[in-house]
């Protein structure tokens, strides 16, 4: 699950609990995917400023990835 906000939203106390909310739903999608041999769930929030032409998804995975 990928998530944009504004770089200057990063550090809002309302977009870090609905991250904290968007993590605990991964990890409850994970549990319930794993039972029957899913793929795992992940959360990413990225800042707007960091995506680019040249960066792949498991590059944004590795660097804002939980």
């Amino acid at each position: 699950m990928l998530e944009v906000k504004a770089a200057n939203e990063m550090n809002d106390t309302v977009v870090w609990a609905k991250r904290d909310a968007a993590v605990k739903w991964c990890e409850h999608a994970s549990g319930y995917t794993a039972t029957y041999g899913g793929k795992p769930w992940q959360y990413l929030l990225i800042p707007h400023d960091k995506i680019a032409e040249n960066i792949s998804l498991e590059g944004l995975a590795g660097r804002f990835g939980k």
